[in-house]
């Protein structure tokens, strides 16, 4: 799920790259996200992800997340 602006992507892009990666892009938060890609002036989702414990990526940590897949949960 992406929320705000982002400087290297457009916001269509980010959503081709999550589900190339076999991900989801959601149009909005739930207890189910994984995680939330927020950029400049994220709003009421980035609020919601706080919330509700969502681990956010700023872009650097998405673009990791692209490269190197998620961290294994051990």
């Amino acid at each position: 799920m992406v929320t705000g602006s982002l400087t290297g992507f457009s916001r269509d892009d980010a959503k081709e790259a999550i589900v190339a990666r076999g991900g989801k892009a959601a149009g909005s938060v739930s207890k189910k996200t994984n995680y939330v890609v927020a950029g400049d002036s994220p709003g009421s989702k980035y609020d919601k992800a706080v919330e509700l414990g969502v681990p956010i990526l700023d872009e650097d940590g998405f673009r990791r997340l692209l490269a190197d897949g998620p961290a294994s949960r051990t």
